[in-house]
């Protein structure tokens, strides 16, 4: 039966359509700026002129990923989800007919061809039963944007909580019901903020329990991921291995990103988090490529051979098509992308703090450690022209900086890739630094520590992933100013860097990770705490007189299980710009500390009795 809803050329029903299509913000991904890099709108609605944004079958369509939301202001946050016949991605730049390759100068070409548009419906509610919707809309997907539906939604209050979901127009085929929060005004007085921090998920490498332990106690407001959402080599054999990636390669088109992004969103614990909070995603190199800069990565260079090897896609190409899909499936606000590659950006919470993310992957770095040039990298690791985010950004951040204190924020949060402070390795003589994070950018983190100290600006905080173990740090400039590692007297802020969610750590048994921790800690007077073994996160609960830090681990992620070991708590005073003493109350569970107690207990999880043995554990991540 026709549907009595059609695509008519009325003015009335044709600003209808044509308003539901811009409400979808992936068509414009990745930047409302430069409409070449996403979906003709006006092309893609005259193809599809007399069709019906209704002709689907409800029961053919499903909500195949769950939903998510992110990007917290106080009046208004981003919804997502994916509406489709099908889990398979949309092949978009692989092939059309006859095997022809598809980019997105063909975007004429493939729309003609593609199937009708999907019409859902959002509603955001401030309750679970939807008896008080405060805001919805009706916005479209195709298979042009992979199925996937972005919206924001405005008219909100600030700091509330909220519920939100998505119908498919004209039926009751609804969505799982999704939570999250809006941020605080910028001049609101709020007496504690809560983040769970996250970095580094590698799907073959282990279960996601961290994402899922957090989201169960329900003790935050935000999520922060720090980056490495998923990883582009491949591992394990699909329909053998339990965390085989798909595809099961490395991944180079739009439709191979698509792809391994939507495999990792089945993982029910990631699904859980994305339903439970907002979230604040920033990127780091794996999802385009391992170490990347901005002329190439460790694995593709902007080089004949490079070329070549991969089948003939560039640098920039492949970086564009990981970009785009990245802000298809993540709950993530466009970006004005007015003269390279931005993520980066800033959220006032209000006189409490401030957030500031930063991209020290992707944006404008020069050359980083590709493996084959660690010696060289060495070499020139001091050179003042050394940047890893770019002047643009680089101004924008001391701006932020200065900004927010002049505004009278009490803390600064400074959420980026890599780990900020000195981590002098002794066991690796021929390169103590690790030239691929800050310690390969020197002349970077001293403009960045003099802006702190000559400004005098209290209380900042650097949140780091990407390396696959806890540090907890002083943040200090060494050999310029005075520091007294007893006392923390002389620093300028803290670092917490986190662990990953299930990418490999130190290795080995706790006792030799842990040995490992001791001689880090010993050989960098700032470096606080040190834990290598353990896979998980942190809690970062945010006061007007203090920042707690709570660092937790999870005994395996080679199975799915909810358990958590809780490793280490840290306390930082407004105005002391130090790690309180004694530095976690002198006693962590695992890792090495500058002064007090580790318990080094070998503990593990009895799967099949859900008891705890104090054994060897030598299975910590899922092996092939």
């Amino acid at each position: 039966m026709r549907s009595l809803i059609t695509w008519s050329t009325s003015l009335t029903l044709a600003s209808v359509v044509t308003a539901s299509f811009e409400t979808n913000l992936n068509y414009n991904s990745p930047s409302r700026r430069h409409p070449s890099l996403g979906v003709d709108v006006p092309k893609l609605k005259l193809s599809k002129r007399g069709l019906e944004p209704r002709a689907w079958d409800p029961a053919e369509l499903k909500f195949t990923h769950n939903v998510a939301s992110g990007d917290p202001y106080p009046d208004s946050v981003i919804l997502w989800t994916r509406i489709s016949p099908s889990l398979e991605n949309d092949k978009s730049n692989v092939t059309v007919k006859g095997n022809v390759p598809l980019y997105n100068h063909d975007t004429e070409r493939y729309i003609k061809a593609s199937p009708n548009p999907v019409c859902v419906e959002y509603e955001v509610s401030k309750n679970e039963k939807f008896s008080s919707v405060v805001t919805k809309g009706t916005a479209y997907t195709t298979s042009d944007i992979d199925y996937t539906v972005k919206v924001e939604a405005t008219g909100l209050a600030p700091f509330t909580t909220y519920y939100y979901r998505f119908t498919v127009c004209g039926s009751t085929n609804r969505s799982p019901v999704g939570r999250m929060k809006t941020s605080p005004g910028p001049d609101d007085n709020v007496s504690k903020i809560g983040f769970a921090v996250f970095s580094c998920s590698n799907y073959p490498n282990g279960y996601f329990n961290a994402y899922g332990n957090a989201a169960r106690k329900d003790k935050i407001d935000y999520v922060l991921h720090l980056g490495d959402y998923i990883y582009e080599t491949g591992k394990g054999t699909l329909g053998k291995d339990p965390r085989a990636t798909n595809p099961k390669g490395t991944i180079y088109t739009l439709y191979d990103y698509r792809t391994r992004i939507a495999q990792y969103r089945t993982d029910p614990d990631l699904q859980l988090s994305h339903q439970r909070n907002a979230w604040i995603p920033v990127w780091d190199d794996h999802e385009v490529s391992n170490n990347g800069y901005r002329d190439g990565a460790s694995a593709l260079n902007n080089t004949e051979d490079s070329f070549v090897k991969v089948g003939g896609i560039s640098v920039d190409q492949r970086k564009m098509n990981a970009v785009r899909a990245y802000f298809e499936w993540m709950p993530i606000r466009q970006v004005d992308m007015d003269d390279n590659l931005r993520i980066w950006r800033s959220f006032q919470m209000g006189k409490l703090l401030d957030l500031i993310m930063l991209d020290t992957r992707n944006y404008d770095r020069s050359i980083t450690d590709l493996d084959w040039n660690k010696g060289y990298i060495q070499k020139i690791k001091d050179d003042a022209g050394r940047t890893l985010m770019g002047g643009r950004q680089e101004n924008w951040f001391y701006n932020q900086l200065s900004k927010s204190h002049e505004r009278g924020a009490t803390w600064r949060l400074v959420g980026n890739q890599i780990v900020f402070s000195r981590i002098n390795n002794t066991a690796n003589a021929n390169s103590p630094l690790n030239g691929d994070a800050w310690d390969g950018y020197t002349a970077n983190r001293n403009r960045t520590l003099e802006h702190l100290y000559n400004n005098r600006i209290p209380n900042t905080a650097f949140l780091a992933g990407d390396s696959h173990a806890n540090w907890v740090s002083d943040l200090v400039w060494l050999d310029e100013k005075e520091y007294n590692p007893a006392t923390g007297d002389g620093g300028i802020g803290v670092e917490f860097a986190g662990t990953a969610v299930s990418s490999s750590g130190f290795g080995g048994t706790i006792a030799s990770a842990n040995k490992r921790s001791q001689d880090l800690v010993k050989a960098n007077k700032e470096l606080q705490w040190s834990e290598g073994y353990y896979r998980g996160y942190y809690e970062l609960h945010v006061k007007k007189g203090e920042m707690r830090a709570e660092y937790y681990g999870c005994p395996t992620v080679a199975t799915r299980n909810p358990f958590e070991i809780s490793l280490a708590n840290f306390t930082v005073k407004a105005g002391e710009n130090h790690l309180t003493r004694n530095v976690a109350n002198g006693t962590v569970e695992s890792g090495a500390l500058q002064t007090g107690n580790v318990k080094q207990t070998n503990v593990t999880l009895d799967t099949e009795t859900n008891t705890w043995n104090i054994t060897k554990f030598d299975q910590m991540f899922i092996k092939y």
